[in-house]
């Protein structure tokens, strides 16, 4: 990595390992010691830690971590499509190909910028992507830590066509819970979602929370910017934020699909939810020239904190 020396002289919270079969991670710490891993592999966030050290991302231990094989656990970005609603391999090509440091990204509001540990990554259109997906494009992504331990995302996807072309998008975020049984989500509620268990028909969501007791995939529509997951048991809530993602995938695989998925284990369904900003059910599509921006923040409070306190309603950020 000959670029990397250009890295450390502004991102003093930043470092790089080599670590499963030879992909480097980057590591971002903050002063109070919160941390975050990504993977040159598919930009992957692969643990998020607060500052008493305790793991925040669910990863299988059956995870392979050997490319091109997606990484079970952290956050996969899935793109340019999601699920199998395309020709592309199942959530398209982004979260299985190489990106690279960007050392000299186009510039973010400053915000999203100061006081932060950060990275920033890029995957271009490769001609083997073109093949199967005939577009050019940069994919810039920035991963952050604040100083008070929350992880920042933020993706940028430029078309430099000549055509424009449309993309599905989601953040596929792995959150560790205690007790599957014992978790909620607040703010899905009243909402339409499409039901992959019943071929994406179209429902509305009836509880005033949504709970699990049995298999759930799910993409709720035209959501709220703030989302909360409160675990019960070790009573703090997962604060969702995101812009520029309308649509909240929400999976669990429950004990069946578990036994039948190789790189998960029988039981760790109960230890896991992904809930997924996300754009699905209406692409983006992108002019030459244009450029897409889609930001997720996620931080975790005690649970002592009640919804009305977090926001949770439909304006949004």
């Amino acid at each position: 990595m000959g670029h990397s020396a250009a890295v450390w002289d502004y991102r003093a919270a930043t470092e790089i390992t080599k670590d499963w079969n030879g992909i480097h991670q980057i590591v971002l710490r903050t002063p109070r010691g919160a941390s975050a891993q990504v993977c040159l592999h598919g930009a992957q966030v692969t643990s998020w830690r607060n500052e008493h050290g305790e793991e925040l991302l669910f990863t299988s231990s059956k995870a392979i971590f050997k490319a091109p094989k997606a990484i079970r656990g952290g956050i996969p970005i899935c793109s340019p499509q999601f699920g199998n609603c395309g020709s592309l391999e199942l959530h398209g090509f982004a979260r299985n190909r190489m990106w690279a440091i960007d050392d000299n990204p186009p510039p973010l509001p400053a915000n999203d910028s100061s006081g932060k540990s950060f990275i920033d990554l890029v995957l271009k259109s490769s001609e083997e992507d073109m093949k199967g997906w005939p577009h050019s494009f940069e994919f810039r992504l920035r991963v952050s830590l604040t100083t008070d331990g929350d992880l920042t995302l933020i993706s940028r996807v430029r078309n430099i066509n000549g055509k424009p072309f449309s993309f599905s998008f989601a953040y596929h975020t792995y959150l560790m819970v205690s007790d599957i049984s014992e978790i909620r989500i607040e703010g899905l509620e009243t909402l339409d979602y499409l039901d992959n268990l019943f071929q994406k028909e179209r429902f509305t969501e009836q509880g005033d929370a949504i709970t699990f007791e049995s298999e759930v995939d799910r993409v709720y529509l035209s959501s709220p910017n703030i989302i909360a997951v409160l675990d019960h048991e070790r009573k703090r809530t997962f604060v969702i934020r995101k812009d520029g993602l309308p649509d909240v995938a929400v999976w669990n695989p429950w004990e069946k699909k578990s036994k039948s998925m190789a790189d998960f284990g029988d039981e760790e369904y109960k230890h896991m939810l992904c809930v997924d900003g996300a754009v699905i059910e209406k692409p983006v599509n992108l002019k030459p020239g244009e450029e897409w921006t889609g930001r997720l923040q996620l931080s975790v409070v005690p649970s002592s904190f009640c919804s009305d306190r977090l926001g949770l309603d439909r304006s949004g950020l």
